[in-house]
């Protein structure tokens, strides 16, 4: 359990593989995390330290699998108390999303359902024997990681000015955006919710860092010229502080990633489909997206709904 970390530390980036036997040398020239682990000293400056500590313990790598279980627990307790929303799909439809920002989206959602599993695998990639699966996950963990930097920019141009927060996300996050209810009323939300905007900060931006990270692992070998001087510091720090920033990084995305297929998926039933058929549900947008819905009147884009006798109107 020792080398769970020096595994952790590479599962997003080509560079990692695993030894098939002692005997096997074709690899080694890729295995900087647990082949050159022993240049590291426990007491140097730098991440030396946190490097080492965390590399020689099982804490990190127990602490994320608990709470990847305690968010599933969650997700358990919430559909049994509280249920999905159901919303009428009988009514009008509501345009949200073109053909770009689906096919973009789908893109990264494919890639993010092989990211994260391939790279718990990776994570526990010693315990599971290494070998010839978990070099496979590696590869299309790689392969993902393309899919996932190719969607990102038609994301960045589209949705990034509405993902900007303001002032009703507070109190949004303050109902949880009414989630805890089984009621349904009007909740202060445009197009996109405080939550949804929490994960595109999580999975886009964050997504870049652990694409740059995971391709430092991958392009920074001991054996290449020390290019990382160039910015003052030394190649061991840029690799021990990428092992670190993606290892973390890489947590709090899975979890993000978790909580926004379980919301597009379950907890509001049929939600999943606008990103397939470009519509929302009018009810859905009149009750959840209150203040896009509002937007949309102003502009004489939709009618006004027949929902406005049944829900008091959101201030």
């Amino acid at each position: 359990m020792t080398r769970i970390f020096s595994l952790l530390s590479v599962f997003a980036c080509w560079a990692f593989a695993i030894e098939a036997s002692p005997s096997t040398n074709q690899y080694q020239s890729n295995i900087w995390a647990a082949g050159r682990i022993e240049n590291i000293k426990p007491y140097e400056d730098g991440l030396g330290p946190i490097f080492t500590f965390l590399q020689g313990n099982d804490y990190f790598a127990i602490a994320a699998l608990s709470l990847i279980f305690a968010v599933i627990g969650a997700f358990i307790l919430h559909f049994l108390i509280i249920g999905p929303k159901h919303f009428s799909h009988d009514g009008n439809k509501v345009y949200a999303f073109n053909m770009i920002e689906r096919v973009s989206h789908g893109a990264a959602a494919i890639a993010w359902m092989i990211l994260i599993p391939t790279g718990v695998i990776m994570m526990w990639g010693a315990e599971l024997g290494g070998g010839a699966f978990v070099r496979f996950c590696k590869d299309i963990h790689g392969l993902a990681t393309i899919l996932f930097a190719v969607s990102v920019p038609p994301m960045l141009i589209a949705w990034t000015v509405r993902m900007l927060p303001v002032v009703y996300d507070i109190r949004w996050m303050l109902i949880v955006g009414g989630y805890l209810s089984k009621v349904k009323r009007p909740v202060p939300a445009g197009k996109f919710n405080a939550g949804q905007k929490a994960w595109y900060w999580v999975a886009i931006p964050g997504g870049i860092v652990m694409i740059l990270t995971g391709a430092a692992m991958f392009f920074l070998d001991f054996r290449t010229p020390d290019v990382a001087t160039w910015l003052g510091v030394s190649q061991i720090e840029v690799l021990r502080a990428s092992a670190l920033i993606h290892n973390v990084l890489g947590i709090v995305c899975a979890v993000f990633f978790l909580v926004h297929i379980y919301m597009a998926a379950i907890a509001i039933h049929g939600a999943i489909w606008s990103m397939i058929t470009g519509y929302k549900e009018e009810e859905e947008v009149y009750v959840l997206h209150h203040y896009w819905y509002q937007e949309l009147i102003s502009k004489n884009k939709i009618p006004v709904s027949e929902y406005e006798k049944t829900y008091a109107k959101l201030k």
